[in-house]
């Protein structure tokens, strides 16, 4: 009788449990938009003062596969903050753009703790708990946890687990922790890992995805519904990830927000006394800023920018799905929260009395919001494909900012200064002291030399730009709105994306570019080398008359001058190919009677020459003349002109400017 009384005891105690993090809260959508593998209903407290969150979860796992599943793997990204022996602080040095933590201060740093795990019903995890390092064997990272199974998780079938876990959150790292009173609480709960059925991306079996936490990583996850109850100080105004539900005054003097999130692939959120709040309505989607008193004045600056953004992503891409944006904008101090993206939650940079004519706020917002496509629904796997994420984004953010603001001044448009975010972006993988040094196609920790950053964003926007103007503006974007039709919600890989250009190319322009369009891949994607045209030389000869004795019919006849006074010349124009990358070129060639030739040259040859013969000379000459190929790293070799140089001021104007992009390419905020 004891015993039973224990065991309803013991499930009434459970269902309390539940009960208390399972938010009874009303459907986003009316059906489901992705598979939703995961669910999480959690309730967490922050203590502001000591800077932690406990919190209780029940996470809801669906084996997705036909394997029986007997291993579970989890994300435990916080503890990348505890120490300097974790896998980040190794191959950070200590330091994320520009922020580090003091190594001699306990509260700076940060961890999670799982205190316990049990399956709801059934046997107890938490000794089974071990740390594991699917990525460089460092016995000391904590970044990932496995977890076996007595009884596996069949086909199918779903697993619930009731999980506690305490997180400290860091001093501002890697966008994550707190700066004073304002609490950016990012990738701060157990998170479990993908795992990847046979046949999903690149996995020949079933098997898991979950790897460490890296600095130049970021994230893969499942699409889950989030129910999230977070209670705090009622001083605190919060924004998440999630749309509110309700809130409730517990009468202790603190608050509890209660959120809900569908088809989402991670949940932050953020606290702070200090923000003020503006709002706007863009057709279905709520905009709510989280902005700093002193940057209220600049509200507008975030939301036309997310409004341009949200309308130039449904022309040229897809709707966006969700009925609200929340966006953040960091204190001074808390800048290193700055520039980060979830799929309905971004952070944003603004600066006080930052001119109208300094676009960075707006090219930051634009840019993260842009992630809710390219992370967030084409939820591509960014430790291992940084590009498939920040390289489609930068694109988009290319195109966005020239569209909106004029493709020679979108970035910057102050003080007789105009730099377009394109030319930016370009200049960012051209000026490159090594642009050879790694390729695109290569996981996010194994820029182990450098240009993660150079390389994942701005090279691959470069490509992407190129292929662009290579194929034409309609069909890029039948490639691009292919590709998320049938990719969204799910998580495409590098071979689904080129499939898709393959498909529709080969669809609108037939084999103008030969059997597939694998030849430029190869050359961008998958390769290192370089790009660079070059007109090497003119030449202008006279054709000079025969003079002299010639044999005709055994009879010696001596030559005449021709009677025509037009002088006729033989012309060349020498072309070069300096780089690996080959790609068909234009070629303008001007005369001087007028006269313009437009050639095409397959780029193949390292030297090629267009001859002529005709009564003018030539005078100029250039290579991709409407420069179409931004992949050419030195565009000051693509003309040569016979014309008198009227001075050389304009030369040194010129490498100033490349100079001055240099300096403000060294200010851009990756994300």
């Amino acid at each position: 009788m004891k015993t039973v009384f224990k065991n309803i005891c013991l499930l009434i105690g459970l269902l309390m449990s539940i009960n208390q993090v399972s938010i009874a809260q009303a459907d986003i959508f009316s059906k489901p938009n992705s598979e939703r593998i995961t669910s999480y209903d959690m309730s967490v407290k922050l203590n502001p003062d000591k800077r932690l969150i406990d919190g209780d979860m029940i996470l809801h796992w669906r084996n997705p596969s036909t394997d029986l599943v007997s291993e579970l793997q989890f994300h435990l990204y916080l503890n990348a903050f505890k120490n300097t022996k974790s896998t980040f602080m190794h191959e950070s040095g200590g330091s994320h753009r520009g922020f580090s933590l003091d190594e001699s201060k306990m509260e700076e740093w940060g961890y999670i703790d799982v205190l316990s795990m049990k399956v709801v019903g059934g046997e107890v995890l938490t000794s089974k708990i071990v740390f594991i390092h699917p990525d460089d064997n460092n016995p000391d990272d904590q970044t990932v946890i496995s977890v076996m199974l007595e009884k596996p998780v069949k086909p199918n079938e779903e697993i619930q687990l009731e999980i506690k876990f305490v997180s400290k959150l860091p001093k501002i790292f890697a966008r994550t922790g707190y700066s004073d009173d304002f609490f950016l609480v990012g990738q701060w709960f157990p998170k479990i890992g993908v795992y990847e059925p046979k046949g999903q991306r690149y996995a020949i079996k079933g098997q898991w995805n979950c790897h460490q936490f890296h600095a130049n990583s970021e994230f893969y996850s499942n699409f889950s519904v989030y129910n999230v109850n977070i209670t705090l100080p009622n001083k605190f105004e919060v924004g998440s990830g999630g749309l509110l539900q309700s809130v409730k005054d517990n009468g202790d003097g603190t608050k509890t927000l209660n959120y809900r999130a569908e088809d989402i692939v991670d949940f932050a959120w953020t606290a702070s006394p200090r923000f003020q709040i503006a709002e706007s309505q863009y057709k279905h989607v709520k905009i709510k800023v989280l902005l700093q008193p002193e940057h209220f004045s600049q509200a507008d600056r975030h939301i036309n920018s997310a409004i341009i953004a949200l309308k130039y992503f449904e022309e040229h891409l897809g709707e966006y799905p969700y009925p609200y944006l929340t966006i953040v904008d960091p204190p001074f101090r808390g800048m290193g929260a700055g520039g980060m993206e979830y799929t309905t939650f971004i952070t944003a940079d603004c600066l006080w009395g930052m001119p109208y004519g300094l676009r960075f706020t707006e090219m930051v917002t634009i840019h993260e919001f842009g992630h809710a496509y390219f992370m967030g629904i084409l939820a591509s796997n960014e430790f291992e494909k940084p590009w498939l994420d920040e390289g489609f984004n930068s694109y988009f953010e290319t195109r966005i900012m020239d569209y909106a603001y004029g493709d020679k001044s979108s970035l910057v448009d102050f003080l007789g200064l105009k730099m377009g975010d394109g030319e930016n972006t370009r200049n960012g993988y051209v000026a490159m002291r090594n642009p050879k040094i790694a390729e695109n196609f290569r996981y996010s920790w194994d820029y182990k030399h450098g240009g993660y950053g150079n390389l994942s964003y701005m090279k691959a926007s470069t490509w992407m730009n190129t292929l662009d103007n290579l194929v034409g503006r309609e069909t890029m974007d039948e490639i691009v709105k292919t590709y998320y039709n049938r990719w969204k919600f799910k998580h495409p890989c590098a071979t689904d994306f080129i499939a898709i250009v393959n498909e529709v190319v080969a669809k609108n322009h037939g084999n103008k570019f030969g059997e597939n369009m694998n030849w430029y891949f190869d050359q961008v994607l998958y390769g290192t080398n370089t790009c660079d045209y070059m007109v090497a030389s003119i030449e202008n000869n006279e054709v000079i008359s025969d003079k002299g004795i010639v044999d005709v019919n055994g009879q010696k006849v001596m030559l005449k001058d021709s009677v025509s006074k037009t002088k006729i010349y033989k012309s060349k124009v020498v072309l070069n190919r300096l780089g690996e990358i080959c790609l068909p070129i234009d070629v303008l060639i001007k005369f001087d009677n007028g006269d313009e030739v437009h050639e095409i040259w397959d780029g193949k040859a390292r030297s090629f020459d267009f001859s002529y013969q005709k009564p003018a000379k030539i005078v100029w000459a250039k290579v991709d003349p409407e420069n179409k190929i931004l992949m050419d790293v030195n565009l000051m070799n693509n003309s040569l002109t016979l014309e008198p140089k009227k001075s050389t001021a304009w030369k040194f104007a010129l490498k100033f400017l490349f100079m001055l992009q240099n300096l403000m390419q060294s200010f851009s905020i990756f994300s």
